[in-house]
């Protein structure tokens, strides 16, 4: 055999003869049954240990699943809101479930997030349960990829660059960019030249996607990014984006070709916002006071500066995590706008009345006025309440963590503990539509946010209750509030306010320019992506409004 090749095929054949007079074939066959039922058997233990076994009772209830270490994750991936709901029922606020093999202990209601948002950093860690799918699409040393108290820094960083001088600048920005797009893209600027009464359609979430990063860029990112906006960037942010996935969530560093295109466009980004600092350090590109001016000279407490890889990786966090929610959320509402044509019609006569000249041209809002118009203002509210972009936060539990009996089991007067190791979830998403606290939760109804009720959860979110200084400012802490459209606690979205300013300035805009109308119901959530989406169809109609 020195001069002959064994093949695989070969050497089992032989295997197989020598072992006939042994082993009857028939065993092999048992083996094999063996091997198939080897599933069945591991589901029936996993129903025998939940079943039979007694269970500790100082843990939260399990709830009961299947197949092990996939656990719940079907019913939770495909409907987070309604599995919340219905454990809710079973099992009450804190109960725990089983994702493909981590332990997600729930804490549900204004109580539930207040227990995880505000939970302490003894007891609680973001960086551990984030950084592993943030990290590689962010870059190193950077939001969950430093120490939190470093992190903190990086917030109040960024928050210089958020100044009110920045925000009145910015609402023109963004009107301007929002007025070109519709009058130079094709599908807005030509087919009604014939026929101003024609309608047509557009995409709602394709169309706002763009929208979104042409404003963003313009204010927040600076000329450079602006101007560089072809082919190329596109497809560095399309591979970047597509590591911001559930999958990545869950499996990191699977050796897939989406993650090698994650993997160089993270790096192919983040050289090119190098390249624009070092232009800026040589004096050889004209700016205007964007971010990236903000963070230039920056300095952690300690004295390190930051660094030009920090810089370029704060400002693709700001690009990515910023796009995302912005254009899921100004997608929901113009589909809801767009399916309510009074409340499309109240938020151009809004308009006509504050910002139309005698003329019929238009003069361009204020920040602060922006921030002063009761109607527009109540569309976000009401598509932030029952549209958050997050559907669920996370925690990595770093030391046992008591649950009080007002959470845990109050009927019994009993305290659960949540074990280190287990993650911890909160969901203030299912809090924003409990018919406990909103009337007629499910229904879009931006005039709710007259009523005194409204109001009151409004205003313990922004203005009431504790104030706390994180390293970032002072800010309501919020983590007692049934709604949290932008997180609550440390780990409270920095980029609110120019949130608010970015959909506010593109809605006002959109309605002044278009008339729109749904043809079909609005969509349904679509959860298999980290933001949450409108499933399609999410075409919006609409046709150009007639000069006066």
């Amino acid at each position: 055999m020195s001069n002959s090749t064994v093949t695989v095929e070969t050497l089992l054949a032989t295997t197989w003869e020598a072992a006939e007079p042994y082993v009857p074939k028939s065993l092999y066959g048992q083996a094999l049954a063996l091997i198939a039922g080897f599933p069945l058997l591991a589901i029936l233990l996993n129903v025998a240990r939940q079943v039979l076994l007694p269970r500790d009772p100082k843990l939260p209830p399990e709830v009961f699943h299947l197949i092990p270490v996939f656990g719940s994750a079907a019913s939770y991936g495909n409907d987070p809101i309604g599995f919340f709901e219905s454990c809710r029922r079973k099992y009450g606020d804190c109960f725990t479930f089983v994702l493909l093999g981590r332990k997600m202990t729930v804490c549900m209601g204004p109580r539930g997030s207040n227990l995880v948002l505000g939970g302490k950093l003894s007891q609680v860690s973001a960086e551990e349960a984030y950084t592993h799918l943030t990290t590689p699409v962010f870059g190193e040393g950077v939001v969950y990829d430093c120490p939190n108290h470093m992190l903190m820094e990086q917030k109040r960083f960024v928050k210089f660059g958020l100044s009110q001088e920045n925000f009145e600048a910015y609402v023109g920005m963004i009107d301007e960019e929002v007025t070109n797009f519709l009058n130079k893209d094709t599908r807005f600027a030509t087919f009604q030249e014939n026929d101003p009464s024609k309608w047509d359609s557009f995409h709602a979430f394709r169309t706002l996607s763009e929208i979104t990063i042409l404003t963003a860029s313009r204010t927040l990112q600076g000329k450079e990014v602006r101007g560089s906006l072809d082919k190329t960037f596109s497809q560095r942010y399309l591979d970047l984006d597509g590591g911001f996935t559930p999958i990545n969530f869950m499996f990191p560093n699977l050796p897939l070709p989406s993650y090698r295109r994650r993997d160089r466009a993270q790096k192919a980004m983040s050289d090119f916002y190098v390249d624009i600092l070092r232009k800026r350090q040589a004096g050889k590109s004209e700016h205007d006071h964007d971010m990236m001016a903000s963070l230039m000279g920056q300095s952690y407490k300690d004295g390190t500066p930051l660094s030009e890889r920090d810089i370029a990786h704060i400002l693709i966090a700001l690009l990515m995590a910023g796009q995302h929610t912005s254009s899921a959320t100004s997608s929901w509402m113009l589909l809801h706008v767009a399916e309510n044509p009074d409340v499309g019609e109240a938020l151009y006569q809004e308009q006509v009345e504050k910002f139309r000249n005698a003329d019929g041209s238009w003069r361009t809002m204020t920040y602060d006025e922006l921030r002063k118009l009761p109607v527009l203002d109540s569309v976000i509210r009401e598509t932030l309440r029952l549209h958050p972009p997050i559907h669920s936060i996370i925690r990595k539990v770093i030391s046992d963590i008591p649950v009080p009996p007002t959470l845990s089991a109050p009927s019994e007067d009993k305290t659960y503990l949540i074990p280190k190791g287990h993650f911890v979830m909160a969901s203030p998403a299912v809090s924003q539509v409990d018919p406990l606290i909103w009337a007629e939760p499910l229904k879009w109804n931006p005039a709710r946010w007259a009523e005194s009720a409204a109001q009151t959860h409004y205003s313990t979110y922004y203005e009431a209750g504790e104030k706390v200084d994180f390293g970032f400012g002072v800010v309501s802490k919020g983590t007692e509030s049934p709604y949290q459209p932008f997180g609550a606690g440390r780990h409270r979205c920095i980029g609110e306010q120019f949130a608010y300013l970015q959909i506010g300035a593109i809605l006002a805009t959109l309605v002044r320019n278009i008339e729109m109308k749904l043809t079909h119901p609005v969509p349904e959530h679509n959860y298999h992506t980290m933001i949450t989406l409108p499933k399609d169809p999410c075409d919006i109609a609409y046709r150009r409004r007639t000069k006066a």
